[in-house]
């Protein structure tokens, strides 16, 4: 089930977004990537829609999927 990010208390999306960019791994290159900067631009894909929040009743969990 897909969920409006603007349905979500700042918190909480920044939250998912937070977890989202820490689970993603190592940066690659030369350069460290702010965890701020990761975050305003996930942040940026999701008010774009090209990205959405997706909730799994059957884990409790969500995530964040490319939009199909």
């Amino acid at each position: 089930m897909d969920i409006p990010y603007n349905r979500l208390s700042p918190e909480a999306l920044r939250g998912i977004v937070e977890e989202f960019v820490n689970r993603e791994g190592t940066d690659y290159g030369a350069v460290e990537v702010p965890l701020e900067t990761k975050v305003a631009q996930v942040m940026d894909q999701i008010r774009k829609g090209l990205v959405v929040i997706r909730y799994d009743p059957v884990t409790g969990s969500c995530g964040l999927f490319p939009k199909e």
